[in-house]
């Protein structure tokens, strides 16, 4: 099993780094890649476990571990951002190490996934059943959480469609990393710890996220006051899918890095 993560770069302008949600892997940026690259320096990182990390092993699969591997890879002062899953592993790496980022981008992630008291969130009972599923069918299981990813989206079948159509490029997951995921899902909370001195946060939220409820956005105007966001209307859970134009221009505009090869 090998221990340390692959990565790949590609384009040219300011670092941009790429973390990507649960069950897929880099593949799913492959729709936006050409305009991504036109703007930034963008390398692309699976997740341990995932894609074409599908062969790292971690001897304990957590947030922590996950962020320790995956912030050996980051080139410096980038501009890290993280989806879904990867965006709590983005907040945790900024926690770690602020003088490695240059500015965190978050996208349909949050502090704390699991609903609370006052929080908005996902049904806890939802993740279980997901992680029930997975010991018998996993594809059935990846196009279960996909279909509440894209739920309200206009064009929700083929954002679906195109997502799975570019992860099958890369090797499937291996289940403890799934697993370990769906935990990470479930426990995380980041509520204290997002509190990042000298890191710039900006936050991208798909208007009809069922995952990600943009109820958030009281959180972030109550507590982290220095954090911008951009909400994307009739957007879900993967805004860059099915309103890629629009995520583009947002992710040049506040990077501030429109520099074109």
């Amino acid at each position: 099993m090998k221990m340390s993560l692959q990565s790949r770069t590609q384009g040219c302008g300011p670092a941009l780094v790429l973390l990507h949600g649960w069950g897929v892997n880099s593949g799913v940026w492959q729709p936006i890649a050409s305009q991504l690259e036109r703007n930034f320096t963008v390398t692309y990182i699976d997740l341990p476990g995932f894609g074409m990390n599908a062969n790292v092993q971690l001897g304990s699969y957590s947030l922590q571990s996950v962020a320790d591997m995956v912030s050996k890879c980051l080139p410096a002062k980038c501009h890290l951002l993280g989806w879904s899953l990867g965006g709590l592993v983005a907040q945790q790496i900024a926690a770690d190490h602020p003088v490695k980022i240059e500015q965190l981008l978050l996208v349909a992630t949050s502090p704390k996934f699991v609903k609370a008291h006052q929080w908005p969130g996902i049904e806890p009972r939802i993740l279980e059943v997901f992680a029930q599923q997975l010991q018998s069918d996993f594809n059935k299981t990846l196009d279960r959480f996909l279909a509440i990813q894209a739920m309200g989206s206009d064009s929700a079948k083929s954002d679906i469609k195109l997502i799975k159509q570019n992860i099958q490029h890369y090797p499937m997951a291996r289940l403890e990393a799934l697993e370990g995921g769906l935990q990470i899902l479930g426990q995380t909370d980041l509520r204290m710890p997002i509190n990042i001195n000298n890191v710039a946060v900006h936050w991208m939220l798909g208007q009809l996220d069922s995952l990600v409820p943009i109820a958030l956005t009281e959180y972030l105007d109550n507590s982290q006051p220095r954090h911008s966001y951009h909400i994307f209307q009739h957007a879900s859970h993967a805004p860059f899918i099915s309103h890629p134009e629009a995520f583009i221009a947002n992710l040049v505009v506040t990077v501030k890095g429109n520099v074109a090869c």
